[in-house]
């Protein structure tokens, strides 16, 4: 398999040449950029063509949140990873309802750091369940639309919902096949009829619907 193609985008160059040494080596990784700002975003991105944005969240010129939702707007755009120094913070819960697909705390282990990278290429969340609870149930932007989650939850079909539910707690694509008696393959297919029903782009964002709606 090709190695996973990661852009890193951080202000401090000494985080950056850390990141890119953690990462590199192994042929599993390849770090194929790096940014300074997140002003520098679009053009890394249409230069290098990653498969992941490693993305420092606070930066002194366009931060990592704006970089984000100016990223997952754009058609085929590049996974993306935030990185903060703190784990409740209402930044992060911000990036990720823009379409990042999660989050590390910048003193997250090396090993983790590679594994978490991996998994988001995957198309899979990188939060642990009591990380996505703690986030959802002690980080908030503004009270949640109830009326409008209910809305969007209500197009998806009984099966779809139980999935959605499974998501929302944080379970595997394993856990919800023993969970509810399907194959992995028809997880995988109900998740991204999930997706697209709610017109999301990960896990994460249906975890924060179904939190919003008040089943989690």
């Amino acid at each position: 398999m090709n190695p996973v193609r990661v852009l890193i985008v951080d202000d401090d160059p000494l985080v950056r040449a850390g990141l890119s040494m953690i990462l590199s080596g192994d042929g599993e990784v390849s770090v194929v950029g790096q940014a300074a700002d997140g002003g520098e975003v679009a053009a890394a991105v249409a230069e290098h063509r990653p498969d992941v944005v490693l993305m420092d969240i606070r930066m002194p010129g366009v931060d990592g949140l704006v970089a984000t939702e100016a990223l997952r707007r754009r058609p085929g755009a590049p996974e993306v990873l935030v990185l903060t120094t703190f784990d409740a913070d209402e930044y992060v819960l911000r990036a990720l309802r823009a379409g990042a697909g999660g989050f590390l705390l910048k003193d997250t282990p090396p090993g983790q750091i590679k594994q978490a990278v991996l998994r988001v290429a995957r198309g899979e969340a990188t939060l642990s369940p009591s990380v996505t609870r703690q986030l959802i149930a002690h980080v908030a932007a503004g009270p949640p639309d109830r009326g409008r989650a209910t809305e969007q939850l209500s197009r998806l079909s009984t099966r779809e919902r139980e999935v959605a539910l499974a998501v929302a707690q944080g379970k595997s694509n394993a856990e919800i096949s023993a969970d509810l008696f399907m194959s992995v393959a028809t997880v995988k297919a109900h998740v991204s009829r999930v997706l697209t029903k709610l017109d999301l782009n990960n896990r994460v964002q249906v975890a924060l619907l179904v939190h919003d709606a008040g089943l989690a």
